[in-house]
């Protein structure tokens, strides 16, 4: 079942800009997402999409973001990916029944701490 989108997309500051576009350029490659760099900025998305976008500052305070998997295996290389790519495991790959039963995440810390998190909606039919 497909789930509407609410958020058009996030921008994150981050501490080590050129670290953070390596963690992500890896850890959202299993969406076939590419990389748009603007010189002071770049984002990352599906073709013809930014949904994230990276600027060099100071954040303010970790945030937790999650993208959406079309199956298990998405973010099982998500998991895998990210920590490849210096990320800090924060929770493996599996179900997680507090939220519903097709709940299925996995959870990677980022160079600035952001929990961020694959997840995939298996809803019974």
């Amino acid at each position: 079942m497909s789930r509407p989108v609410f958020i058009d997309h996030l921008t994150l500051l981050v501490r080590d800009y050129e670290a953070s576009r390596r963690f992500y350029r890896a850890a959202l490659e299993p969406w076939g997402s590419r990389e748009v760099d603007y010189g002071d900025s770049t984002a990352f998305g599906p073709e013809g999409s930014e949904d994230l976008g990276l600027t060099p500052g100071e954040p303010a305070a970790p945030v937790h973001v999650a993208f959406a998997a079309p199956d298990r295996a998405t973010v099982e290389r998500f998991h895998a990916a990210a920590l490849e790519a210096g990320g800090r495991d924060n929770g493996a790959p599996g179900l997680r029944p507090r939220y519903h039963a097709g709940y299925y995440a996995a959870y990677v810390l980022d160079p600035d701490g952001n929990n961020v998190e694959a997840v995939h909606h298996a809803r019974p039919d």
